[in-house]
């Protein structure tokens, strides 16, 4: 019963994310296409954003995806809360009378409560703009995901990474932009976006490609971001950007798309661009002006029309707009109407090769807008308050701050897990614990709108062990540092989810101190295997012991029992009784696959082996 994402030949493959046919439903409603049954349509929508599958549960339930619950939890909530916006429009263009039906006074009413529900989550975005940074960052037991860089590319975002998923709120830029610390903040960052000197960096990833700066052209996610500059005043960045990007990234030949075609998304964004206009937003009749590539371009609409656009004096140097026309009236802002196009007629560019660098702030009538400007962004979002730095276990004690990046909320918290509301202890300064502890906090604004709950749990560990890594783990899959080996959270078939340690291309070698001597009595340790994903089970683990940590008895050598030909995603715990053994040091040497096999479509490639817990007992 639920919409398409990514159907090929008949079937749905499920492998995009969001509820994207939303969007298409809402931008044909919004630019008045029938020939369908919006009533069903809309049903049809609220269905699919209801679900519980990829996130969706998580994401209801605390404004955002948190890496604990699923992959890709950043490029998922930015999504989601895009076609939640689309859901909106829809709520909303349904409540007008002579649209589609004749609603009644109770499903107008019913409609507007859709349409605040659905405005609210469109605002869940918000929930992973961090502050320190400007970034999208993903989210762990409440707080950020540390480390971070913006141009790694990890399982935390969709083909992509932060610098390209940043820019995505294509609902709400004016809110996006007041976040970032207001339009020229906003601007600094665009331009910072296309000169960056930084490099990709973590897992390969073979969509991202047609890279200015960390902008990448040859994905969809990035498809819209050169086009923001129309929105802070500084058009003329965006005329120099998209005639670049169809000068260099599209040629007459077998490669000449810098990506992967995806539905013919790398030629629909060079069709309009070389027209002059992209629709930055669907489900909002608005396109953006960019810069026209011909001296004519004629569109012969389906209803008769035809709307033609000229550009006088265009050439490999006139790429920049001197002035604009529609219909022999002139525009002093860079957008134009899907109507406008429909009635046909004439929109004329007077080229030239000097950027207009004046910097004003367009604004009229519908655009002003938190859609579509700066101007009248008065949002009653709220964002969840986040909760200390991401860390799960402490020893001894832990002292955590809150926030909150909305203007004017308050944070009010509880450390007994209960709900918590304006009753309850306001946040004023750094909390410290000292046991196993139950976070959970919300920000509440001035007209008592209350965000999401936010929530932590904070582990004592129950001892003083110690861990000495001899191997190098992956940055991207640290279970939280050295100590994720023994702090007695344990991972789950989410490799991503942040417990795991992740080694490749080497053999795990660690040896922990229990701080005295103790009697030992059973060895062993926690393995994933996905090979889908490269990791493998250890072909074997061995276990010394010593009482000195220099001299070393072998006390176990188990060998692990899942095929590497097993594609499933499978946990397993490798636990041996062994002769009971006094011992302060147990030393673990979990054995890599290697290279990859044959057989399989990373050959050659190096393996990887996730660990998550050493077991003494």
């Amino acid at each position: 019963g639920r919409l398409p994402v990514w159907e090929l030949w008949g079937e749905e493959t499920d492998t995009m994310i969001g509820y994207h046919a939303v969007s298409v439903i809402a931008d044909a409603m919004a630019k008045g296409i029938q020939g369908f049954d919006y009533e069903k349509a809309y049903a049809a929508a609220k269905h699919s954003a209801e679900l519980d599958h990829f996130g969706l549960a998580a994401y209801k339930k605390r404004g955002y995806i948190s890496i604990e619950d699923e992959n890709e939890s950043v490029s998922k909530t930015l999504e989601y809360a895009y076609d939640d916006w689309c859901i909106a429009q829809v709520a909303e263009l349904l409540s007008r009378v002579n649209v589609s039906s004749h609603p009644t006074p109770a499903q107008i009413s019913s409609l507007r409560a859709d349409m605040e529900r659905y405005n609210r989550r469109a605002h869940n975005f918000e929930n992973l703009v961090d502050p320190a940074t400007s970034f999208m960052r993903p989210k762990k037991n409440g707080g950020f995901v540390s480390p971070f860089a913006p141009n790694e590319v990890t399982f935390n975002f969709t083909e992509g990474n932060s610098w390209q998923y940043t820019f995505f709120a294509p609902q709400m830029i004016g809110r996006l932009g007041t976040l970032m610390g207001g339009r020229e903040k906003f601007a600094a960052n665009l331009d910072q976006l296309f000169t960056t000197s930084d490099k990709l960096s973590g897992r390969e990833q073979p969509d991202i490609t047609g890279l200015i700066g960390q902008y990448a052209h040859g994905n969809e996610p990035s498809h819209h971001i050169a086009y923001l500059y129309d929105y802070v005043g500084q058009p003329w960045k965006t005329q120099r950007l998209i005639r670049k990007i169809m000068d260099e990234f599209y040629k007459p030949a077998p490669d000449g798309l810098i990506g992967n075609e995806d539905c013919g998304q790398m030629s629909a964004w060079y069709v309009l661009s070389a027209a002059g206009f992209y629709q930055v937003t669907p489900g909002s009749p608005y396109f953006a002006i960019g810069t026209p590539l011909f001296p004519t371009i004629r569109f012969r609409l389906e209803n008769g029309n035809v709307f033609q656009i000229t550009a006088s004096g265009v050439s490999d140097k006139n790429i920049y707009v001197k002035s604009m026309d529609l219909d022999a009236r002139p525009l002093f802002h860079p957008f134009i109407t899907y109507e406008s196009i429909q009635y046909g007629g004439n929109l004329h560019f007077q080229m030239t090769s000097v950027p207009d660098r004046t910097d004003r702030l367009y604004c009229f009538g519908e655009f002003c807008q938190p859609a579509l400007s700066f101007l009248g962004d008065m949002s009653s979002g709220v964002a969840v308050p986040i909760i200390g730095d991401g860390r799960r276990t402490f020893q001894v004690s832990l002292t955590f701050s809150m926030q909150t990046i909305t203007p004017g909320a308050k944070t009010y918290y509880t450390l007994d897990g209960s709900e918590p509301n304006a009753k309850s202890a306001l946040y004023m300064a750094p909390l410290t614990i000292n046991s196993t502890t139950t976070v959970k906090a919300v920000a509440i604004n001035e007209k008592g709108v209350r965000s999401h709950v936010a929530g932590a749990i904070y582990n004592l560990i129950p001892n003083d062990w110690t861990v000495k890594i001899a191997s190098k783990y992956n940055r991207q899959y640290t279970g939280g540092g050295d100590d994720g080996l023994i702090d007695g959270i344990r991972g789950t078939v989410n490799f991503a989810s942040g417990e795991w340690q992740g080694y490749q291309a080497q053999d795990l070698v660690a040896t922990i101190d229990l701080q005295k001597e103790m009697e030992i009595k059973e060895i062993g340790g926690g393995f994933l295997q996905n090979a889908r994903s490269w990791i493998w089970m250890p072909t074997h683990v061995e276990f010394e012991t010593s009482s000195d940590g220099v001299n070393f008895t072998k006390v176990a050598d188990i060998k692990t029992d899942i095929a590497p030909q097993d594609m499933d995603s499978k946990l397993r715990d490798y636990i041996q009784a062994i002769s009971p053994v006094k011992a302060r040091y147990v030393r673990v040497h979990a054995y890599n696959l290697g290279k990859i096999p044959a057989w399989h479509p990373g050959a050659g490639d190096d393996a990887f082996i996730f660990v998550d817990e050493i077991i003494i007992r």
